[in-house]
């Protein structure tokens, strides 16, 4: 017998004894106040289930989102479908939402207007990751295809492709963009110049994939895999140390794999550019919001504020 049958058990032998000997005998009998006993008296019916306590469970949190927030969320999301979670939060706050980002994501899914993201299993242990302690002490390198679904019939016909060029500082997340129409080491160091031109800080560290934009390194021949990359010497020219991620693990460079990610869902989503200049322009505004828009890593600052927090430290 279970410590809850036991406890039923014992209540109805206290409230019996009540009716047949009174509540004051019972009370002083089984040191049971007598309000206690009266209340059991009330319940009982007869049955053992008469006398299980009810759920203490309130029937609505005192924290739960209220009607209105619930509304705002609604409208919110109404108006903007593919918007991903956290620009949505950012732009509920703005309109008065005081909640966290977790608050939004739980309400979400309970609405159902809102799926959540199965786990993925992961395959590899990885390795303890050495933070970053200040600007520039190491910038992520890596250049994505502008995809072909965004530019006009025209430039297709004309065979044009267009490559972006992206530096991300892991301390502070802050971005640099630069746009090319062909892929090269060439390129890559006109790049170099001006990611040491626009970024604030002084560059210390560049960390690249092994593309042959970057490197010989996994060239077949060996005399071209000993031979450095006009990029690799534009570095040497700037003082900037050259870092190579180990072959085939894109993870290694992660930040800018997933600033890629946000280009492509945020930024490639649903446009067109008629030419390279227009794609040049449209990007300004772009990385202008990407550079000024909070981050979760970054305890909510955008990219800009934490590298003000750094410098008015």
């Amino acid at each position: 017998m279970n410590s809850i049958t036991q406890d039923i058990k014992f209540k109805q032998s206290v409230v019996k004894y009540s009716y047949k000997h009174g509540v004051t005998a019972a009370s002083l009998i089984y040191k049971i106040h007598r309000k206690t006993i009266y209340r059991w008296r009330e319940k009982y019916d007869g049955t053992l289930a008469s006398l299980v306590n009810k759920s203490r469970r309130p029937h609505r949190s005192p924290k739960a989102h209220t009607e209105k927030e619930l509304k705002l969320i609604r409208d919110y999301k109404n108006k903007n479908k593919d918007t991903g979670l956290v620009v949505l939060w950012v732009k509920l706050r703005k309109a008065g939402y005081k909640r966290s980002v977790t608050s939004l994501y739980r309400a979400m899914i309970k609405m159902g207007i809102y799926k959540k993201t199965p786990s993925k299993k992961k395959i590899y242990e990885p390795k303890a990751y050495h933070q970053m302690t200040y600007p520039g002490q190491r910038v992520q390198v890596d250049v994505k295809y502008v995809p072909t679904k965004c530019m006009t019939k025209e430039l297709k016909e004309q065979g044009e492709r267009y490559y972006q060029y992206t530096a991300i500082d892991e301390y502070t997340r802050l971005r640099v963009l630069w746009f090319a129409k062909e892929h090269s080491t060439y390129e890559s160091s006109k790049f170099a110049e001006q990611i040491v031109k626009k970024f604030p800080f002084k560059i210390e560290e560049i960390q690249t994939d092994n593309g042959f934009e970057f490197t010989n390194r996994l060239s077949y021949n060996t005399s071209i895999r000993e031979r450095k990359t006009i990029f690799e010497e534009k570095l040497e020219e700037l003082g900037i140390r050259h870092k190579l991620i180990k072959p085939y693990t894109p993870r290694h460079n992660g930040k800018v794999e997933r600033s890629h990610r946000k280009d492509q869902e945020r930024f490639y989503y649903n446009k067109v550019f008629c030419s390279f200049e227009d794609l040049v322009n449209r990007a300004k505004y772009w990385i202008k919001e990407y550079n000024n828009f909070p981050m979760r890593p970054l305890k909510w600052l955008s990219p800009r504020e934490k590298y003000l927090e750094y410098i008015n430290g």
